[in-house]
């Protein structure tokens, strides 16, 4: 993985929490920051995927894939959020072709 270097200016209060974090986690300060990026543009991805599929532009299989999850780790997050990602019309015309 080639890494390039990232400069930012961060509140006080943000480096006292990372400072702590550094020191609860062994880490040094690049690698921590690192780790906390990482997981916030984690947990970034899959509510963004959620909003998509929500508003019905992506399909679960691109929303795993957005979120970099597979399909069932997807799919348990789309339940946990409780968001329906079948109309109740295609629902409805599935049952009637089924009888």
């Amino acid at each position: 993985m080639t890494e390039v270097p990232l400069s930012t200016r961060i509140p006080k209060n943000l480096e006292v929490e990372l400072k702590k974090y550094m020191e609860e986690e062994h880490v040094e300060k690049s690698s921590a920051v690192r780790r906390l990026l990482y997981l916030a543009l984690q947990e970034w991805r899959e509510k963004y995927a959620l909003k998509l599929l929500a508003e019905g532009k992506i399909t679960i299989s691109k929303g795993a894939q957005i979120a970099g999850l597979d399909i069932w780790d997807f799919i348990a997050r789309v339940k946990e959020a409780k968001i329906q990602w079948v109309s109740d019309e295609i629902v409805s015309k599935d049952l009637a072709a089924f009888k």
